[in-house]
């Protein structure tokens, strides 16, 4: 996804002030969550996608970011299948949302 084709779209999201100081270690978490994905996908580890994605799929909408609620669930999901496909993707786009995610707090 690019603006101009230089530079990555920015994906803008509105979390509550009280979370302010919260939000940076809970979207730092999610980045070694997206690294532990990528060695579990290696490793063909159903159990450790299947854990990470319902803790993301519970936490998610609670700080204010519902995509990454619904990586969560695509990612939970798709270990209960066993669809290593779907955990690639998702892991993807994790890591591209955290890649292109700006911060605005706000009521």
């Amino acid at each position: 996804m690019t603006t101009n084709g230089n530079s990555p779209e920015r994906v803008m999201v509105a979390v509550d002030p009280d979370l302010q100081d919260l939000v940076p270690g809970f979207l730092e978490n999610r980045r070694k969550d997206a690294a532990a994905l990528d060695r579990a996908a290696q490793a063909k580890d159903f159990s450790t996608v299947r854990l990470l994605g319902h803790r993301m799929k519970g936490d998610g909408g609670g700080y204010g970011f519902q995509e990454i609620s619904r990586i969560g669930n695509a990612l939970e999901q798709a270990a209960i299948r066993e669809d290593w496909n779907t955990i690639r993707q998702e892991t993807a786009g994790l890591i591209a949302f955290l890649a292109q995610v700006d911060v605005v707090y706000r009521r």
